[in-house]
């Protein structure tokens, strides 16, 4: 059976299926020893040899799904240039190859979902799917209604260069609003001078929710992604994996 080369790409867990189009406009991909540049290309898994940076890959036929409770300090990725921790040392004792679906930056903690299912990363990643995410923020100084409603209604926040450079097709400037956010004080500590809030959003721009509260004039000391969907990591100590069940799957593929 055909497939979309990028598809086969995401299917085997390497990355999902948009990012897979970037390692094939990188030239990382060979079909059967020629580098492959073209997005529309078709491969038979059975009978053409699919390498990424030289190395034979396959589609694993056991698909996985882990929930992770990310402490602070690891870096979301598979490996990391510089050598610090990343997520993957925490993920112990299983024979295939999973990858995050989405990121947590090296300073947040919390819900973090890895999987080899190319299908399910993309359905989790993609904005268009508006997967709630779910954040704790303490932040300095006293949270008040009218920063509140600001973050309800969308604030302005700068992209990235790489998030600028693909919103200029979509005729967007650097300066981008958010979509409105589901906002609840958590809780207001006049004598240290902070407040605690959940914050509620289902796009995935970089540092969405610090630059979102920097944006109300309000710096994060702590940040912890508590669900993705309706699945939290309450019952998870930090750094400790589980792995997701059938019915939370069925609910974030719906």
């Amino acid at each position: 059976m055909e497939l979309r080369l990028q598809k086969f790409i995401a299917d085997c867990g390497i990355t999902s299926r948009r990012k897979a189009e970037e390692l094939i406009k990188q030239g990382r991909i060979k079909v059967n020893g020629k580098v492959v540049l073209e997005l529309g290309t078709k491969v038979n898994p059975e009978k053409d040899e699919i390498k990424f940076d030289d190395k034979v890959i396959n589609i694993e036929n056991k698909k996985v799904y882990i929930l992770l409770n990310k402490p602070i300090g690891y870096v979301t990725t598979v490996s990391d240039q510089f050598k610090r921790d990343t997520v993957m040392d925490l993920i112990k004792n299983i024979n295939v190859r999973v990858v995050p679906c989405g990121r947590l930056d090296m300073y947040t903690s919390g819900a973090l979902i890895l999987s080899n299912d190319g299908d399910f990363i993309n359905k989790i990643t993609h904005p268009k799917n508006e997967i709630e995410k779910t954040y704790n923020v303490t932040l300095v100084g006293k949270i008040t209604p009218s920063d509140v409603e600001n973050l309800k209604n969308g604030v302005e926040i700068d992209l990235t260069e790489k998030e600028y450079t693909t919103a200029q097709n979509n005729k967007i400037n650097k300066k981008y609003k958010t979509n409105p956010a589901k906002v609840k004080i958590l809780k207001i500590d006049e004598e240290k001078n902070l407040s605690r809030l959940q914050i509620t959003i289902h796009e995935g721009k970089n540092r969405e929710v610090r630059k979102m509260c920097e944006a109300i004039g309000k710096r994060v000391i702590a940040l912890h992604r508590a669900k993705i969907g309706n699945i939290d990591v309450k019952d998870l100590k930090l750094g400790s994996w589980r792995y997701l069940k059938k019915e939370e799957i069925e609910k974030l593929m719906k």
